[in-house]
């Protein structure tokens, strides 16, 4: 018999079950998934932007696409 792997949760660190339904980001409860979506939407988590990237998207000459 084969045991289930497992996975931290992204919040508290609590090990959850993985599965193929539950392979992105799996929390171990509703209230960590707040938790986390809280974080993220108040901006204390960012996704880093390499500096080229930022040049590029901060300069005078962008224009965004409509």
């Amino acid at each position: 018999m084969s045991q289930t792997p497992t996975v931290d949760c992204p919040t508290c660190g609590a090990p959850v079950e993985w599965s193929l339904e539950n392979t992105f980001r799996p929390f171990c409860s509703d209230r960590c998934k707040l938790i986390d979506l809280g974080a993220w939407a108040s901006e204390e988590h960012k996704i880093p932007v390499s500096p080229d990237a930022e040049d590029d998207l901060f300069s005078e000459d962008f224009e965004p696409r409509h």
